[in-house]
């Protein structure tokens, strides 16, 4: 039953909870000067005898070390904690829109929570009492990654979400569905081939059809049965005959240890139509390591990724290193006040390894592009591993941490700000360049502000830096409008100037 409050009583209830949230959002985080960096205010009473009389709501503090969530009663002002949960590094709250979850889901039958947490060193569910507070139970738990929440079924207290890792003979991105109760037990495997999922239920929800693929297996579609996750039948299979005989082909994918000598390092390798083993080849890295997500394609795609530079005969790669999203906690955590890290070493090791198997992949040419924080990246490439890479194109790249949104920034580079900042920072580490390195920004940028290109071509100067820069008059960040074409031909033109030579071969 819903229970409807007058106005008199929600104009009372407004200002009983008016104080409480105030207090709340006042408590600073221990040691921080500043406590907190947003409040998630949301309308969620729970049922006392016949009446609802409390309010939930959760809080971030700056820093993103401090993650909480309160109750407060409505008829006498009191705040409960519910959960305080810390981190030596980050919890990751802000810029989730690559996880299709909420944090905290208030239940409406039941007074409980279910909550998503990184605290076991893996992303998982957990249920909460929303009256004494606490955990109840940890809901799902293994090294596997919660990346979606799908369904909660209140009345067969169950869950229904997707999640990448459990499969430990596939692709740890990938993404496959289940289902679990609320307890943590009855846990149904929904999909099962080796490759990156989307489901769609029957009207009833007996049935699914699976839809899977890989970026070098054409899509599939599987109909099965949601009660146990058997396959009934095979409904398609993709033919891809004639998208072979005009020449398509799909990237190699490739997978190299990390820098701890365990973890696995997953990339692409996009090679020329007219690709011959016996030349070598440059290559150039597609770059974006913002830690908000993961960034290498996993699913089908009739469209050639990298089409523009492998006409031009470079060999393009692209793939996701440490410090990246939807691993464990530790692998995200290299990131944390490092956002100059980028996972290059990750990516170097994964370069060689490339070249190892590979005579006509050619490491003494390796270029690297980005857009954002994968300019931020890109430029940093030829900053702090002029060694490895020749050069870059940096396009409105967010060079300082300093300079750009709080809410992306705080998130991975911490509060208050520190000499992280400095020692990450393209601008105060200008000085360093030893590659050729092209800037490109949009005067109208509103994402990130034109001004960090600005104060880094300042500091190139200062230090005497030979670059190239282009500025298009009236772009928006990442300058694909109408300047779009002209931007990728001046990228072409510069990776061919000062990547390409005399093509050999690969005995030579």
């Amino acid at each position: 039953m819903i229970h409807y409050l007058h106005l008199e009583n929600r104009v009372r209830v407004a200002f009983a909870l008016a104080v409480p949230i105030a207090l709340a959002m006042a408590m600073p985080l221990s040691g921080q000067t500043d406590g907190v960096y947003r409040a998630s205010v949301e309308a969620h009473w729970l049922e006392d005898g016949t009446q609802f009389w409390y309010f939930i709501w959760q809080q971030e503090d700056r820093g993103h070390q401090r993650f909480r969530i309160f109750k407060a009663n409505a008829h006498s002002g009191e705040v409960q904690t519910l959960l305080d949960e810390k981190s030596d590094t980050f919890i990751w709250t802000a810029h989730i829109e690559m996880l299709q979850l909420d944090l905290v889901n208030p239940l409406t039958k039941s007074d409980e929570i279910v909550y998503v947490s990184e605290r076991d060193g893996w992303r998982h569910l957990y249920l909460l009492d929303a009256v004494a507070g606490g955990i109840k139970n940890q809901i799902t738990q293994g090294e596997y990654v919660v990346r979606g929440i799908d369904l909660i079924d209140e009345d067969e207290r169950q869950i229904w979400f997707h999640a990448g890792g459990m499969n430990k003979d596939q692709d740890p991105y990938f993404l496959h569905y289940y289902r679990i109760n609320f307890d943590g037990t009855g846990l149904v495997a929904l999909t099962e081939g080796d490759g990156d999922h989307t489901v769609e239920y029957s009207p009833d929800r007996r049935y699914l059809i699976d839809r899977w693929s890989r970026v070098d297996f054409a899509p599939v579609n599987d109909l099965r049965r949601v009660s146990d996750g058997k396959l009934i039948c095979r409904l398609e299979e993709a033919d891809i005959t004639e998208l072979n005989n005009r020449g398509w082909r799909a990237p190699e994918v490739f997978v190299s240890k990390a820098r701890d000598g365990k973890t696995d390092i997953w990339g692409i390798i996009s090679r020329p139509k007219d690709f011959d083993p016996n030349k070598v080849y440059p290559v150039i890295e597609s770059i974006y390591a913002g830690p908000q997500g993961a960034y290498v394609p996993k699913s089908f795609s009739s469209r050639s990724l990298f089409s523009s530079l492998n006409d031009l005969g470079f060999v393009v790669v692209q793939m996701d290193g440490m410090g990246t999203a939807f691993r464990s906690k530790a692998f995200h955590d290299v990131c944390w006040k490092n956002l100059k890290d980028a996972g290059f070493e990750d990516r170097i090791l994964w370069h060689k390894a490339v070249a190892a198997k590979y005579p006509w992949y050619d490491i003494s040419r390796v270029g690297i592009y980005g857009t954002s924080a994968g300019g931020q990246n890109a430029a940093g490439a030829v900053l702090f591993h002029p060694e490895f890479y020749r050069a870059a194109v940096a396009n409105c790249g967010c060079h300082d941490n300093r300079m750009d949104k709080a809410s992306w920034n705080e998130q991975w580079m911490g509060y208050p700000v520190g000499p992280q900042y400095a020692e990450s920072s393209n601008i105060d580490n200008a000085h360093r360049l030893g590659g050729k390195l092209f800037l490109v920004v949009g005067e109208g940028d509103t994402n990130v502000p034109p001004e960090s290109t600005l104060r880094f071509v300042d500091a190139l100067i200062k230090a005497d830096k030979d670059f190239e820069m282009l500025v298009c008059p009236g772009e928006n960040h990442g300058t694909r409008g109408p300047a779009g074409d002209y931007v990728e031909r001046r990228n072409k033109d510069f990776f061919v100037r000062h990547l390409h030579r005399q093509t050999g071969h690969a005995n030579d």
